[in-house]
């Protein structure tokens, strides 16, 4: 009978800038084994672990895993990704921890699970096992380094011990950080992990955790890879057993995330609103004596969509929570091609359009309302809501502008420059709404045109911004 893999690097090669870093690497991982991964630093052991997530280009070569039928999937080549990844287990060598997360939620984030209560003891003892139990309410900025270093190694742990099938565990120097007591865990929960079948891949300087592996994998630059054979050391323990079975991270986990640090910690909607009524007030005391019947309806109609064009432009609180500890990039491993799109849309300013458009018509126009169309309160939400696409679209302008190594750099406010067109656009329908009415006329000019044209170069924007950089 065949062995059942669990993961296959064939002919692979990794540069970066224009330097080799893995050269035709060929690896298989089987169930139940565990793999050291060793070598200097700088000689491809982070780079190697990534390569088996799917997420750095290729530059020859292709990553495959095998499903529980042991049929050969492609995750990338050389000609991008073709598929993301199952549930895997992960740590990064940066955590990939949020500090507004509490301990608890981190581990029912990775698990993909709401705590339900009756669970609850579970995952109190795991944490118990580790030292956390008294700090699972702790934020995990609250957290010594060495207490975070434990949970970053418990969440990448647990959906091996969860799972109903054996899965790839990836550790990028878990004991890094580490006391003694927890390396003696670590390295038998990596051996009692491995006997359920799960296959686990490891880099470390730690020459007590390199004992519990089966293979040692050597990398040293600009040499073929050296393996051996490992002492396998490590004693089997005792584990919760599955009750709990851990899903793969999904859409609606990254939703629930966002929404939790968003409530605990409001800093994207003050950032928005902030200056959104800044702005206001200042066209408010800009125009609030003139005669509006001398002011053209194009120039109202812009100041009164100001505020919510502010919302929309500012960079979301989202990139500055992804960026921290290598969040992001957990989160992109496990989400793979759905990452960019969703979070384009969960980092946008979806709420604060509307009720600042209407705040700011009240505010400006007040008790001049006679002056214009009866028609407009009852349409005005047309251009506020068309606003919500051109927000998703600068949304994505900003997650793809923080991929780049300089993210500080100026392209990012010329990209935005690109949504000002939208937003004349929406001004041009409300200027003519205040002056005519609502019209569903399919004429070049009317309001029902303009929004939708809006919405249509705001989608476009969109699609480039999401979908170029995996091309």
């Amino acid at each position: 009978m065949d062995e059942h893999l669990l993961l296959e690097l064939e002919g692979l090669v990794v540069s970066r800038e224009n330097r080799s870093v893995l050269n035709d690497i060929n690896f298989k991982l089987k169930e139940g084994e565990v793999v050291a991964l060793v070598g200097p630093n700088g000689s491809g052991k982070t780079t190697f672990i990534e390569s088996c997530t799917g997420i750095i280009p290729f530059t020859e070569g292709s990553l495959s895993y095998y499903s529980k039928l042991n049929e050969k999937i492609i995750i990338r080549n050389k000609d991008g990704r073709n598929s993301n990844i199952p549930q895997i287990g992960l740590t990064l060598q940066n955590d990939g921890i949020c500090g507004e997360e509490t301990v608890e939620e981190k581990l029912l984030t990775v698990l993909n699970m709401v705590d339900e209560g009756e669970n609850s003891h579970l995952i109190d003892s795991i944490l118990s096992d580790w030292g956390l139990y008294h700090r699972k309410s702790n934020r995990v900025s609250q957290l010594s380094g060495g207490l975070k270093r434990r949970l970053s190694v418990l969440s990448g742990l647990c959906p091996a011990i969860f799972s109903l099938h054996p899965i790839v565990v990836l550790l990028d120097e878990p004991s890094e950080g580490l006391d003694d007591e927890a390396c003696n865990i670590l390295t038998n929960w990596i051996r009692t992990i491995a006997s359920r079948g799960n296959g686990i891949i490891f880099t470390s300087h730690d020459s007590h955790l390199i004992k519990c592996a089966d293979r040692i994998i050597k990398l040293e630059e600009n040499k073929p890879i050296a393996e051996s054979s490992g002492i396998s050391s490590g004693a089997i323990v005792t584990m919760v057993e599955s009750e709990l079975v851990a899903r793969q991270v999904s859409i609606n986990s990254l939703i629930n995330w966002t929404i939790k640090m968003e409530l605990r910690n409001p800093i994207d909607t003050i950032n928005r609103l902030t200056p959104a009524l800044v702005a206001l007030f200042i066209s408010f005391s800009l125009i609030g004596n003139i005669n509006y019947e001398t002011i053209d309806n194009q120039i109202i109609s812009l100041l009164i969509l100001l505020p919510a064009f502010i919302t929309c432009i500012i960079s979301p609180a989202l990139i500055s929570r992804f960026s921290e500890a290598d969040c992001g990039k957990w989160w992109y491993i496990n989400l793979g091609t759905k990452f960019r799109p969703i979070s384009s849309f969960i980092g946008a300013s979806l709420l604060l359009p509307l009720p600042l458009t209407y705040l700011s018509w009240i505010i400006l126009i007040g008790d001049k309302s006679e002056l214009y169309s009866n028609e407009v309160l009852t349409w005005l939400w047309l251009p506020a809501l068309c606003m919500l696409d051109l927000a998703i679209a600068s949304s994505a302008l900003h997650f793809l502008v923080s991929d780049l190594q300089r993210s500080q750099a100026s392209s990012a406010s010329l990209l935005l420059i690109f949504l000002v067109w939208p937003f004349l656009e929406l001004s041009e329908a409300l200027s003519s709404i205040m002056a005519n009415g609502m019209s569903f006329s399919l004429e070049l000019g009317s309001p029902l045109i303009s929004c939708l044209f809006a919405s249509l170069i705001s989608s476009l924007v969109w699609l480039v911004a999401v979908f170029l950089p995996d091309a």
